[in-house]
């Protein structure tokens, strides 16, 4: 049986926490060997959305097999995030020293910071801390605009819901791809995401602006991007003419135009597919391209 003991600090976000232990919770009903644990500092911990926790003050006995998760706790800085003790932060040392695995949910990449397990590894955080938290652990290697890192039995992750893509991980790198596949389908999660893909796809990427009518416009690319989308026939989707239309979406989407954008959801796509086994002609079938030269071209002007 291994222990997935999550350390709780006041302000802790609940989907942080929830995400990872529904996962591991999932696989244990399946039966893969998991019993989860909650320790905390002082009890009940007050979550960032106003949910009282209750957990343990003790740990348990921990060895290689066991899992320490840190969650990611409500901050406007990681330098006015709460105090974790010194007796906690031992615990991290102890159990990495020990042969164990420790991992982290956004702005818990700092707690495992400060026990001095970020030194020379590779780690990421939520994309709005990745700046703080290189310059507060300088021995860091902080990888931007990843879901999660592996090094040495230091696992990060981007935060909120990326800490069930780390879970999923973890499970697949213990009982094989089918097991992770399974919990998923389990927790109607869409599809498991690698550590490399961005923390932000393109179509979040590209909406942060206020114009209503490229925002109605991209809504009609985003679920038909697989479908021939001429501009006319977009442009009269949205009550405007075509000159309207590609001039303000290049303007409000930083140059694009809506075939890029569209362009750019499909290779996004098309990159997943890859990355999950399926060939290049088969992943720009999949997407809308009649055949793999266009696909092979914008991978190679991305490269």
């Amino acid at each position: 049986m291994s222990h997935i003991v999550f350390l709780l600090v006041p302000g802790v976000h609940l989907l942080d926490l929830a995400g990872p232990a529904q996962a591991f919770s999932t696989a244990a009903d399946f039966g893969h060997p998991y019993t989860l644990g909650y320790v905390a500092e002082r009890s009940p911990v007050p979550s960032a959305q106003g949910l009282p926790l209750t957990a343990r003050p003790d740990w348990p006995d921990l060895g290689p097999d066991d899992l320490i998760v840190v969650p990611g706790w409500q901050v406007g800085t990681l330098a006015q995030g709460p105090d974790i003790g010194a007796g906690s932060l031992d615990a991290l040392r102890k159990h990495h020293a020990r042969g164990g695995t420790v991992a982290s949910v956004c702005a818990g990449a700092d707690a495992l910071g400060r026990a001095g397990l970020l030194d020379g590894r590779r780690c990421t955080t939520h994309h709005e801390l990745q700046d703080e938290l290189a310059r507060r652990h300088p021995g860091a290697v902080v990888v931007r605009d990843v879901l999660f890192t592996v090094d040495d039995r230091v696992v990060t992750s981007a935060g909120i819901a990326s800490g069930i893509d780390l879970a999923l991980y973890l499970i697949a790198a213990r009982h094989g791809p089918a097991a992770a596949a399974q919990v998923a389908r389990d927790m109607v999660v869409y599809a498991r995401r690698n550590g490399h893909e961005p923390q932000t796809s393109a179509m979040l990427r590209h909406r942060s602006h206020l114009d209503d009518t490229v925002h109605r416009a991209q809504d009609v690319i985003d679920s038909r991007f697989a479908e021939a989308l001429p501009l006319p026939a977009l442009a009269s989707a949205v009550g405007v003419s075509e000159r309207t239309l590609t001039r303000l979406f290049s303007r409000a989407t930083g140059g694009l135009t809506p075939l890029r954008y569209q362009q750019t959801l499909r290779l996004e796509r098309a990159e997943h597919l890859i990355s999950h086994g399926s060939t290049v002609d088969a992943a720009a079938r999949s997407v809308g391209f009649e055949d793999a030269r266009m696909l092979r071209r914008l991978r190679a002007r991305t490269a």
